[in-house]
């Protein structure tokens, strides 16, 4: 009978082995796809925000100038070599628009990101372009 015990629960030890080897990979992938995306919306809205704020500026009257250091201010978290402030319709009478776009080239930071351009065949890359665009009237 304590033979039989002894076995049982030593073969359960190995059953809980097996079951966590399993688990465990999905758990990984799950957890680092939750931190990329998680990073990635905050890049899209600081992106957003900066695109705003540059669009503000240049509705005041601002120069291009201006707007882009207003637009990167409002982007501190973000990699300024991968941020991009495009602006149009700076100094124009009033009444017209200022549009102000931002582009932000986001990278994943994650292991997922060979694994997905392996399985995806190279069609879904390891890094996005992160537009906003933001139009204000001229006062």
């Amino acid at each position: 009978m304590v033979k039989r015990i002894f076995r049982r629960s030593r073969g359960e030890r190995g059953q809980s082995l097996v079951e966590f080897a399993l688990v465990v990979p999905v758990f990984l992938v799950l957890l680092f796809a939750l931190v990329d995306f998680g990073r990635g919306f905050q890049a899209w809205i600081e992106v957003t925000n900066a695109a705003r704020e540059g669009a503000r500026v240049g509705s005041l009257h601002g120069t291009s100038s201006d707007i882009e250091t207003r637009a990167r201010a409002a982007a501190t978290s973000l990699t300024a070599s991968d941020l991009s402030i495009a602006s149009s319709g700076v100094g124009g009478a009033s009444g017209t628009s200022v549009v102000v776009t931002a582009n932000y080239s986001f990278s994943l930071i994650s292991p997922l990101a060979p694994m997905i351009g392996i399985v995806s065949g190279g069609t879904i890359g390891t890094s996005f372009t992160i537009s906003s665009s933001a139009d204000m009237r001229i006062e």
